[in-house]
């Protein structure tokens, strides 16, 4: 394999990467990076391509941690998000290939204890529907118990609240995707193949095909070393790290879907072994990783997705699914299966086109979308639409600039934002006290200092000032983005006790702040001071 760099300030001057000389796909490859890295400034950016098997490029270029003076390199770990998710199915496949589970068992077989909202999708449920996002759940519901990290949430607290998660469209009817689902599909893994997910995930996945890096479960931030840190912009544009890690790296509950950390070498040996399985699929016995029936099972359509004017406009697509951990399309006339991964601070992305025998991997260890999104498409039209110049990193930019000024036009046209002020005890006076949600469970809306404060006692991160917006009252977090602020409603019924809503503030932010599957009832008084 080709040298990756390694780059020690935090602002690199572009270098051409050691990849293989005057190749073309490697001068090609190294311009785009060059260029995203430049308009984009990351803390660090690592990509990999394979091409026929082969390793064709690997650059790595930026730090660790911003400033720091510790280059990121092939070894180095990233957050790989939501990528985690097609690991979880493939250990599953492994499961039913040895004949210890199937993917039609209920899986209360495997899960007495597991239950939805509705009886009957309790019952009717299987093992395959925890992957393909069908449920009747809103997008992200429940994610609130994963999510921002860290919380005092368990797996079984996950499992235990799925029960009272109201459907917003019938089982099996639409695609909405989902995280907390896949928490149960690492417990029936688990129950399944009588170990622990991590045990079993390094035993049969990472251990069979060379991944050694890639950490999942508790582990020791400086017995692995070689680990980037999060990132958000801060003042001045100034990239500073966010939810640093802590020496131990806990055993979250969202490991199976989203919890893993690999490097670039790790998952460069993913893709190939998806792409040549008769090469690098094999066991230490020679035995396919996975039979062949459940490879087809994996890129096989289980549930259509919506198919968006982007990929339209931009790749000629006519279809858009989900498979076992990974999303399905069409690009230029060629399939491709990918997946994308996204946690604050890191951002990850495979992509692969089976039929050009060709697979990459993006790490970016910052809140990168517009990078990922632009450089992603570069890569893909490298191989689709290989005598386009046009098609550079530029051009992508300049689409998705239009796209912003677009929704811009529509945003003007809304309700201009009332000014915001904090909060007085007084404004809150009628509805101050301790409060109740079935899946989520306690929070406080009490007296702090001059103020109002919000405080919800399993997730710490989500403590926050209660302001007020016009006649509405909203609560700014302390240590979250503005795109997560979120409207409280409180109601007093005739009878029972004062409830409480929620709702994003921004509606485009991030359906994993699920304020709006919340229900919550008051409990009690605030403690006394």
């Amino acid at each position: 394999m080709a040298a990756a760099w390694l780059c020690l300030s935090a602002n690199p001057p572009a270098q051409a990467s050691d990849n293989g000389g005057g190749d073309r796909t490697v001068e090609a490859l190294d311009a785009a990076f060059d260029d995203a890295f430049a308009r984009y400034a990351p803390p660090g950016l690592a990509v990999g391509v394979i091409v026929d098997g082969e390793v064709r490029y690997a650059r790595t270029r930026g730090e660790l941690v911003a400033g720091g003076g510790q280059g990121i390199d092939r070894a180095t770990l990233f957050k790989i998000a939501s990528n985690s998710k097609a690991m979880t199915a493939a250990l599953l496949a492994r499961l039913v290939d040895q004949g210890k589970l199937d993917w039609t068992d209920p899986v209360v077989k495997h899960l007495p204890d597991f239950r939805m909202h509705d009886a009957w999708v309790t019952r009717e449920m299987q093992v395959r529907d925890l992957l393909i996002h069908n449920s009747g759940l809103g997008a992200g519901a429940g994610d609130l118990m994963l999510w921002p990290e860290p919380n005092l949430f368990t797996r079984a607290d996950v499992i235990r609240g799925l029960r009272y998660l109201k459907p917003a469209y019938s089982f099996r009817s639409r695609y909405a995707y989902d995280n907390t689902l896949y928490i149960v599909a690492g417990e029936v893994a688990a129950a399944a193949g009588g170990a622990p997910y991590d045990v079993l995930l390094r035993r049969e996945l990472f251990e069979p095909l060379g991944m050694s890096r890639c950490q999942a479960g508790e582990w020791r931030r400086d017995e692995a070393g070689n680990v980037a840190q999060p990132h958000a912009r801060g003042e001045g544009g100034r990239q500073v790290v966010v939810r640093a890690d802590d020496e131990v790296i806990p055993d979250v509950p969202m490991m199976a879907a989203g919890g893993i950390r690999c490097s670039l070498d790790d998952m460069l040996a993913w893709v190939r072994m998806w792409l040549q399985p008769e090469r690098f699929g094999l066991d230490a016995d020679g035995r396919p990783w996975l039979s062949q029936r459940q490879r087809e099972d994996a890129w096989k359509t289980h549930m259509p997705m919506p198919l968006s004017r982007r990929m339209r406009d931009w790749d000629d697509s006519h279809f858009s699914a989900y498979g076992h951990g990974w999303r399905l399309t069409d690009v230029d006339g060629t399939w491709k299966v990918s997946h994308t991964g996204t946690l604050s601070g890191m951002y990850s992305a495979v992509t692969l086109l089976p039929q050009k025998d060709t697979g990459f991997v993006l790490l970016i260890n910052g809140n990168a979308d517009e990078l990922r999104t632009v450089l992603t498409q570069v890569l893909v039209k490298h191989f689709t639409r290989p005598d386009d110049p046009s098609l550079t990193v530029a051009h992508y930019a300049a689409l998705l600039a239009a796209e912003r000024a677009e929704s811009a036009d529509v945003a003007q046209s809304s309700t201009p934002e009332e000014a915001r002020t904090r909060a007085s005890v007084r404004d809150a006076a009628g509805f101050l006290g301790r409060y109740r949600d079935p899946w989520f469970g306690e929070v406080s809306i009490c007296a702090e200092g001059e103020g109002v404060g919000f405080r919800a006692m399993k997730s710490p991160k989500l403590h926050g000032a209660v302001m007020r917006s016009g006649e509405r009252l909203l609560v700014d977090w302390h240590e979250l983005g503005a795109d997560a602020q979120a409207w409280l409603t409180f109601t007093t019924p005739a009878t029972g006790p004062a409830r409480l809503t929620m709702a994003k503030v921004d509606p485009e932010a991030d359906f994993s702040y699920d304020y709006e599957d919340l229900a919550f009832e008051r409990i009690g008084d605030c403690p006394a001071p």
